[in-house]
């Protein structure tokens, strides 16, 4: 279970401080207050050694505080906490250092000093173009036009014409990201929502929606912003369609970009992390072993870096992502027992990020936890899981809501609870009606969960022959590939048929494709070095 986190902003604030932050505040706040405000370092120490918070507690650690007074002190702490923190973060930060110079020169334009002021809105501008800030490059030539419009600077002719000019391809620009991104937002809204088209009818309504909000002529974008929110979209497109290999490729064009321009890692770190995630997801869904392993060692190696480092949210998510791949390459190789070891270590983490960690990850590890188990035959623990989604909120991921109903049915049905297993089966199959995600495979499914009341386990072998028989073939349909994302089931049904783990199936296949590629990797290598010597 998460740990329960105050909700006071002061207090969520002091949480996330690292030492050298900390340290940076107390001088900061010495050199730059007067005694009254010391006031705030007694509230910043008091709060530093809370666990949690209490205002009752804090009051008596601060004598002469009266509660309508420490409201005060509380605001005035919160305040220069930001202040001290956004002049340690400039140097690492683009953003904030360009909204730095436009405070200086606005400062100095208000101080008469107009040439000076316009001097560094022209090193804004190179920053900004630099590292395709165009939001704030619009700012920067915004005051620009003002300074030239309100008085005489002495600029020629020229310069007004190429601001006029400047100003209206910006303006074009800001609307094509902000219309590209609106629809990658959208469509990944969509995403959380339900997850994976379920029928005919999703997939009419995502394809005309993406149809009517995708920009004229997307094939002339050149810009790295427009091209990055325009592969995002098609990414979700084409993951909410399951069209995989479409889903892989934009998810490589994504990274790509960062490789054609490696200075945006630095400037746009959180779409850098976010798109290594969904290249090694496409590597999964797509069981390209080879290529899962070798993005998961690059995305370890950057985890490392101080760039990695600099920011909760870049240290964070690599974490979190890093380790869903890990549980996902452990699924992918049907080595449960392993993947299984690594979930204390997993949830220690998650705990430990508790504040920054959304609802929808969380269900996602659980299921994924629950996987894990259920794959290892620990179905009771698979159970302890799946209750955790159950149970929980139910407004997102209607998809795992239902596969986490049906996983559970499931492992009762290992468990021999025969007593549940038909109230049950009819309650998850209403649920799963009700949401609109019974697909064949389900349906199969149920029909073999009633058909097998009564008959003895021995006797139960030409069932699960008939059963995957009859859903064997749905391994290349489009909208049945949904629910072999969320269960494995032929794998689960070639287990009972050939008496073997459903972990020892699946490693087994794994073990044969990897067979596959290497053999073809290895004519390719001779076919090349013969070319070579004709």
């Amino acid at each position: 279970m998460m740990p329960n986190r105050s909700a006071d902003i002061l207090f969520q604030l002091m949480q996330t401080l690292e030492k050298s932050e900390k340290r940076h505040f107390k001088l900061y706040i010495k050199r730059s207050s007067g005694n009254e405000d010391l006031k705030i370092v007694r509230l910043f120490d008091a709060l530093d050694k809370m666990h949690d918070y209490d205002e009752a507690v804090l009051l008596k650690k601060l004598p002469g505080v009266t509660k309508p007074q420490l409201a005060n002190l509380k605001t005035h702490l919160y305040k220069q906490l930001l202040a001290s923190l956004r002049l340690l973060k400039t140097s690492v930060s683009i953003d904030l250092q360009l909204s730095e110079h436009l405070d200086h020169a606005r400062l100095l334009y208000n101080k008469g000093l107009k040439i000076q002021a316009l001097k560094l809105l022209e090193k804004a501008k190179e920053l900004a173009r630099t590292n395709h800030k165009f939001n704030y490059l619009a700012q920067v030539i915004s005051l620009e036009k003002k300074i030239e419009t309100l008085h005489i600077t002495r600029s020629t002719l020229d310069k007004t014409e190429i601001l006029a000019t400047e100003a209206s391809e910006i303006s074009g620009h800001i609307d094509r990201v902000v219309k590209l991104s609106n629809l990658a937002l959208l469509l990944y809204r969509w995403y959380i929502k339900n997850g994976h088209a379920r029928n005919l009818e999703d997939e009419k309504g995502v394809k005309q929606f993406f149809k009517e909000h995708l920009p004229p002529n997307p094939e002339t974008i050149t810009d790295f912003y427009e091209l990055l929110y325009l592969y995002q979209s098609y990414c979700w497109y084409a993951f909410i369609r399951q069209d995989f290999l479409m889903y892989y490729r934009y998810s490589q064009k994504w990274i790509g970009l960062y490789e054609l321009e490696p200075l945006m890692v630095k400037t746009e770190t959180g779409h850098y992390i976010k798109g290594m995630h969904n290249l090694l997801n496409a590597h999964f869904v797509l069981r390209n072993f080879s290529a899962f392993h070798k993005t998961l060692q690059q995305f370890e190696a950057f985890a490392k870096t101080e760039r990695a480092q600099q920011h909760d949210n870049f240290r964070v998510h690599t974490s979190i992502y890093i380790n869903s791949a890990k549980l996902n390459g452990h699924l992918m190789m049907g080595t449960f027992k392993e993947g299984i070891a690594l979930i204390p270590s997993i949830e220690e983490k998650l705990n430990e990020y508790a504040l920054y960690v959304d609802g929808h990850r969380i269900l996602v590890f659980n299921y994924k936890m629950a996987t894990l188990y259920y794959g290892a035959g620990e179905y009771e623990k698979a159970i302890d899981y799946l209750q955790k989604i159950i149970n929980g909120p139910g407004d997102i991921r209607n998809d795992l809501q239902c596969y986490a109903r049906l996983l559970h049915l499931m492992s009762h049905y290992e468990l021999g609870n025969d007593s549940i297993i038909e109230s049950l089966t009819k309650s998850v199959y209403r649920f799963m009606a009700k949401m609109e995600n019974l697909t064949v495979i389900e349906e199969e499914m149920f029909r073999f969960l009633k058909q097998s009341f009564g008959i003895p386990t021995r006797q139960l072998k030409p069932e699960f022959e008939k059963f995957l028989y009859n859903v064997k073939h749905l391994e290349t349909n489009r909208f049945e590939t949904r629910s072999f994302a969320y269960l494995d089931t032929i794998s689960w049904l070639e287990s009972k048929v050939q008496g073997l783990t459903m972990g020892e199936v699946i490693h087994k296949k794994y073990l044969q494709s990897k067979r596959s590629a290497d053999k073809i990797k290895a004519a390719a290598k001779k076919k090349t070095a013969a070319a070579r010597r004709s």
